[in-house]
């Protein structure tokens, strides 16, 4: 059953009743394709294998909550949203909800300096009172949870494509636990069910209802972040965009949105500014700190480096503000097997290399590679004109 139909039927059913004429065969489904087939059971036939009381208690059991439309619990801003889930499951606190709401979302294929910015955004606006609500992918989501987690302020929710008990992508799995205990998971997507490409669309139309707010920091010119825009602009919320360099393809998205009117974001202060709270930025009463990279773990670890922050400090100049570590199936000092250890080192320094300019205290930090060798990439990488020097400062010229 879909969520229009789900709701349409809470909508004119107390939920017991509507279980009980659907186990009857009074509530069937609709017969939009007379005479195909294939179609699966009935609904009735469904609903008289499950045994309500005891799929509940399994649930609690794992600590994943349920509410639905028309529940005391279920979230305000999906009341009355054109496109609500008729279910909800969660993990944590769904109360994080009730405080003010921005989502901060972006692309999985993210620049070191898109990430280094979700991160920051994140953790100004929790650490200001604002709920964080995001996507739980790699990438600009992760960074954006981590920012908020690492503030511990007014937490952060993460809405799923996957069942609340099946993190994705399973790289995620400890950040997930961290969500839940500074705010929650939600998703429709029942328990123990994994993600599929199609609840991607579909999941990102609740980041927006549940948001007051929709800041993209990058995102590819097709690229999912846009679904949830539109969705948001369906919505009448407002969306805003951190601008980026014209030669990159991570901020094709965000500058479309500027050169269509959207306001641009350069800190979470445009944002506070935009909900109402009109103090001078940065505040005095927040000390501002830079995320620091966790390092990759040793060859012999089957687990991925963490992209999240790690123990972060007071904040440098703010050109060597370092992002965190960019993510790999493997760490960047290590060269897959059978390639040339040269090239896949110079391949990471590109990587770690944003397309705004930075110093090379910071490129060493997100590549994780000694000094010497970020040098010598860099110096082959500049003569190849993939990258451009001036003064101190480095940045990606254009793409390979």
């Amino acid at each position: 059953m879909g969520p229009a139909t789900l709701v349409r039927l809470l909508g004119a059913h107390d939920p017991s009743v509507l279980w009980d004429l659907i186990k009857a065969g009074e509530v069937k489904r609709p017969q939009r394709n007379v005479g195909t087939t294939g179609r699966g059971p009935s609904w009735a036939a469904c609903a008289r294998q499950v045994d309500p009381e005891r799929l509940i208690r399994g649930y609690t059991d794992r600590g994943i909550d349920v509410t639905w439309w028309g529940d005391d619990r279920y979230p305000t801003s999906l009341l009355h949203d054109p496109e609500p889930p008729g279910v909800l499951f969660w993990r944590g606190d769904l109360g994080r909800l009730a405080q003010p709401r921005v989502a901060v979302i972006g692309t999985r294929r993210c620049t070191p300096d898109g990430r280094a910015i979700a991160f920051e955004l994140g953790r100004d606006l929790a650490a200001a009172g604002v709920c964080v609500v995001s996507g739980l992918a790699l990438g600009i989501d992760g960074a954006a949870h981590c920012g908020a987690v690492s503030a511990g302020g007014a937490g952060t929710v993460g809405v799923a494509a996957s069942g609340v008990d099946v993190a994705y992508p399973p790289r995620h799995a400890q950040l997930w636990e961290e969500v839940v205990a500074d705010g929650a998971v939600c998703a429709e997507t029942p328990p123990g069910s994994p993600a599929q490409a199609w609840r991607f669309p579909s999941r990102n139309r609740v980041i927006a209802g549940l948001s007051q707010m929709v800041v993209v920091v990058e995102s590819h010119a097709g690229g999912g972040s846009m679904i949830t825009v539109e969705a948001a602009l369906r919505r009448n919320l407002d969306v805003r965009a951190v601008p980026g360099s014209i030669r990159s393809p991570a901020s094709a998205g965000p500058n479309h949105l500027l050169a269509d009117g959207a306001a641009p974001v350069r800190h979470a202060g445009d944002i506070l500014d935009a909900l109402g709270e009109v103090e001078p930025w940065p505040p005095q009463r927040y000390h501002l700190r830079a995320p620091r990279p966790r390092r990759a773990k040793s060859v012999g670890s089957n687990a991925p480096a963490d992209p999240g922050p790690q123990n972060p400090t007071s904040l440098p100049a703010a050109a060597e503000v370092p992002g965190p570590l960019v993510s790999r199936d493997q760490p960047a000092s290590v060269s897959p097997r059978g390639a040339d250890p040269a090239t896949a080192q110079t391949s990471a320094v590109l990587d770690a290399l944003g397309w705004r300019p930075t110093t090379l205290n910071a490129v060493t930090d997100r590549c994780g590679l000694p000094v010497a060798v970020v040098v010598s990439a860099l110096d082959q990488l500049e003569r190849t004109g993939l990258v451009t020097c001036s003064g101190a400062w480095w940045s990606r010229h254009r793409l390979p």
